[in-house]
């Protein structure tokens, strides 16, 4: 008689069954970590982006009129993607406070929909 090696068939389902079980462990936990980088990401950013706002405003005494004049400038290499957005289009530009003659960018924020993981909407980083 000749045997064939192999596995049956329960043998297969059992480790498929396993392989299953691990990743609904794991996927949420990968997902959360990426979400929970966009907004490390996200905050660096703005940071880096207020930043060069004031190097500009503390060397030409004025605010940039749009971010694409900072990065023009050379105040930063690029006007950065929204990493929640994908786009650097999304950014919303935040005129001067009433009472102050000047005008231009005076501060940003994200322009993404929607809460952080902290609980607080992005438009209010």
């Amino acid at each position: 008689m000749r045997t064939v090696k192999g596995f049956t068939l329960v043998e297969l389902m059992v480790v498929m069954a396993i392989i299953a079980s691990l990743l609904t462990l794991a996927l949420p936990r990968y997902f959360h970590s990426v979400d929970r980088s966009r907004e490390a990401v996200l905050r660096q950013d703005l940071h880096i982006m207020r930043d060069a706002i004031d190097k500009y405003y503390a060397d030409r005494g004025r605010y940039p009129q749009t971010l694409d004049e900072l990065a023009e400038k050379r105040y930063l290499r690029r006007v950065p993607p929204d990493p929640i957005t994908g786009s650097s289009a999304t950014w919303v530009t935040v005129p001067p406070p009433q009472g102050e003659w000047r005008e231009g960018v005076y501060d940003v924020r994200s322009g993404a929909p929607g809460d952080s993981l902290d609980g607080g909407a992005y438009e209010d980083w």
